[in-house]
């Protein structure tokens, strides 16, 4: 199964849609977007779900379970603190259909808008701007909907608007709490991550469809249960778990998920989604790939005490491991003679023993500036690279350059082919300079955390490109 991954700014929030993030824009701008507004700061607005949907009346005609959506601020700049703000939330457009509970820290303006005061927000940091009470009128049409818009200001900034979809269903509304984070992990440590499944629907889920995603460097404790199925990627090991368990309207379960950090551990992640179970929606999930069955003990759910804590259908996990990836550049010696065109490389190289990815991101695992030798001149560059003037700045004319940014996928794992990234470029020989050098580095303060926090030689991130050594 492919897996999509989001932004750091995002990455509280779900797969798709994305609502506007630094890193989204960065993947329109190109790769050297991300960097360049980290020097600024910009205020984001965004929520938690990203789309929801509110269950119908019971059965027995009374209202429906009410639901939680919390709006939520954040901004880029890892070294400046938002004073606090103001949050705008329009609600008309789902007031004929949904009830709306406003928070103490809302204000109503009218009988449909409202205005939040919200915290200061720390460095880089993001904090819940309002968590609005939403809940179904009794007479509410199934398949109703419309959008909650909702802008921020603070410290002089305003957030693009922001809009969260809210409808009416009836049938399960199944949720899961979320994890905390695990830091400090030893490679080969075991650790726990019990999650609470609730359905916060109007109908009972007969059975449970559990999607699991776990990265490279971590893996379920215990063999695949034999309930599940599973499929391996370079980036990571899928599992679709089928749990029999029935879920009641206003249910509360425990979900028992232990995994271990393996030797190649560092910046991990666990993806875990649950949604009622269908044949259609278990085809879906398995997107044409095959699926090997688990063999182990059955994973099973148990009653849970009523917790208060939000739950949603996705959820992240950060896993982050003590380890050390030990990155290398080589370079390239190639001759010609005046007017002839030869191909040179940049070739950087993760020895391990850790892969490094960027999931969240989306960043490069690795950036690399590339000086070009006297004597010579691009004339074909790889896609991945970006011109740049002598002194490093971006430069608009791509070819030609006498230096160039590259970057890395956002993955290099600890062995294999894709433990390796190589940049080639075409030189054009306009005079023939003996032993004309120009030397290539990893940008080490790059990356986040930067390359010099987990690569423990940087020694060997520098080579060079030789012409007519």
């Amino acid at each position: 199964m492919k897996k999509m991954f989001v932004s750091r700014r995002t990455g509280r929030m779900l797969l798709a849609p994305v609502l506007a993030s630094t890193a989204a824009f960065a993947a329109v701008l190109g790769p050297g977007a991300l960097h360049a507004a980290a020097a600024s700061d910009m205020l984001w607005v965004y929520s938690d779900p990203y789309e929801m949907t509110l269950s119908g009346p019971y059965e027995d005609g009374s209202a429906g379970p009410p639901q939680t959506l919390t709006i939520l601020v954040s901004h880029d700049n890892t070294s400046t603190t938002v004073p606090a703000g103001t949050l705008s939330v329009d609600v008309s457009e789902i007031a004929a259909f949904a009830d709306v509970n406003w928070p103490a820290n809302c204000r109503p303006e009218t009988a449909t808008t409202a205005v939040c005061d919200t915290p200061e927000l720390p460095g880089g940091g993001y904090a819940s701007a309002a968590a609005i009470g939403l809940t179904a009128k009794a007479d509410a049409p199934d398949a109703s909907e419309g959008y909650v818009r909702y802008s921020a200001e603070a410290g002089g900034m305003t957030a693009w608007p922001g809009e969260t979809r809210v409808a009416v269903g009836n049938g399960p509304a199944l949720g899961l709490t979320q994890a905390a984070s695990v830091t400090g992990l030893a490679p080969g440590a075991a650790f726990a991550a019990p999650v609470t499944l609730a359905n916060k629907g109007n109908r009972t889920a007969d059975r449970t469809l559990l999607t699991l995603f776990t990265s490279r460097g971590v893996k379920l404790r215990d063999p695949v249960p034999s309930n599940c199925e599973f499929n391996d990627a370079s980036t990571g090991r899928t599992l679709l778990c089928v749990l029999d368990e029935k879920a009641a309207p206003g249910s509360y379960q425990t979900l028992p998920l232990s995994f271990r950090a393996k030797d190649n551990a560092l910046f991990d992640r666990i993806d875990y989604s649950v949604q009622p179970y269908s044949e259609q929606a278990l085809a879906d999930q398995r997107h044409g790939q095959v699926f090997t069955s688990g063999t182990g003990a059955e994973l099973n759910l148990s009653p849970a005490s009523p917790t208060d804590e939000e739950t949603n259908s996705y959820r992240i996990l950060s896993v982050r491991a003590t380890n050390t990836a030990d990155y290398r550049l080589t370079g390239s010696q190639v001759s010609g003679a005046a007017g002839e065109v030869v191909q040179a490389s940049v070739t950087v190289r993760n020895h391990g023993p850790a892969w490094v990815a960027s999931l969240s991101a989306g960043d490069p695992a690795a950036t690399v500036d590339v000086n070009i030798p006297a004597g010579t001149t691009v004339t074909a560059k790889p896609e991945n690279c970006e011109a740049r003037t002598a002194s490093g700045g971006y430069r608009d004319e791509q070819l030609g350059a006498p230096r160039y940014r590259c970057f890395s996928p956002i993955y290099l794992t600890e062995a294999g082919a894709e433990s390796t990234h190589r940049f080639i470029f075409d030189l054009r020989i306009n005079e023939v300079i003996p032993g004309s050098s120009a030397a290539s580095a990893i940008w080490n303060d790059a990356y986040e955390p930067p390359v010099r926090a987990f690569d423990p030689n940087l020694t060997n991130n520098e080579s060079h490109i030789v012409v007519n050594p």
